[in-house]
């Protein structure tokens, strides 16, 4: 895929990128594909899968108690427990305000851990990363933001949330659903978005300006980017998902060049690629 190569033009260190259909197939890669990087909060949506199984292996239940008073594993994964975003405090009630907590996903971290009595990273290994053969990927610290990973392994992810194998599609048909519909608040380094939709672990793109994705994606685009410079996306209505990790944290040339890389992919898709 031509579109791939634009991030040569990325103002970062080192940079790559895969587009994969929902059966494994990868239209195109660009650059260092096994090369390591620090996913930062792209982390959530392998923590959230994580979260997703243990649910379906009824060790865990998404509205049973988990978190601040009130708050439930659901609303961990929604980012509306009220957890600020980086200390262990409530500034809202539940269910409330869409407030990005990355202490809200540690917090999930210990209550699987204590549910399964496994330790967290180790439960995300057995239960996501060794079944889809990501034997590149680990989590050595938080679940929201400790991950480090390859293109070619995301890629194996990519394809399985868009078909899955390990959940039941229903299941992962949960996770892409907007909890708690009509939710406003900030999406980090987008400012205030209202309403500010989440599934359970996978931000969802529905009708937010700005936004990382393109201005062609759909509404239905679901995914995660990350403060590392990093992102994966999956677009429903174009039957295909793409991952591009880079070494320079996110910033204002992450929001220039994101948005029109995407659109060139979804273009070169649709004109049949």
């Amino acid at each position: 895929m031509q579109s791939l190569a634009l991030i040569e033009n990325w103002p970062v260190p080192t940079a790559a990128a895969a587009v994969v259909r929902a059966d494994g197939t990868v239209l195109g890669v660009h650059g260092p594909t096994a090369h390591r990087f620090p996913l930062a909060s792209v982390t959530k949506p392998l923590a959230a899968y994580a979260a997703l199984v243990a649910y379906e292996e009824g060790a865990i239940e998404l509205d049973e108690p988990a978190g601040p008073q009130g708050s439930t594993v659901r609303h961990l994964l929604a980012h509306t427990s009220g957890l600020a975003f980086d200390e262990h405090r409530t500034t809202s009630e539940p269910g409330t305000r869409r407030l990005y907590s990355n202490a809200g996903f540690e917090v999930l971290g210990d209550h699987l851990a204590k549910a399964t009595d496994i330790p967290f990273a180790e439960y995300l290994r057995q239960a996501v990363l060794e079944p889809l053969g990501m034997t590149a990927t680990t989590l050595d610290g938080s679940p929201a933001k400790d991950g480090v990973s390859t293109v070619d392994d995301l890629v194996r992810f990519a394809a399985e949330v868009q078909a899955p194998r390990l959940l039941d599609p229903r299941t992962v048909a949960e996770a892409m659903t907007v909890q708690y519909p009509g939710t406003k608040g900030v999406l980090p380094g987008y400012g205030h978005q209202n309403p500010n939709d989440w599934g359970l672990g996978f931000e969802i793109r529905d009708h937010k300006s700005p936004h990382w994705t393109g201005s062609s994606s759909s509404p239905r685009t679901f995914g995660h980017f990350g403060q590392s410079g990093t992102f994966l996306w999956v677009d429903p209505d174009a039957g295909v998902a793409c991952v591009a990790l880079t070494d320079r944290a996110f910033g204002p040339w992450a929001a220039e060049v994101w948005p029109p890389f995407t659109d060139a992919v979804l273009a070169e898709i649709r004109a049949g690629a």
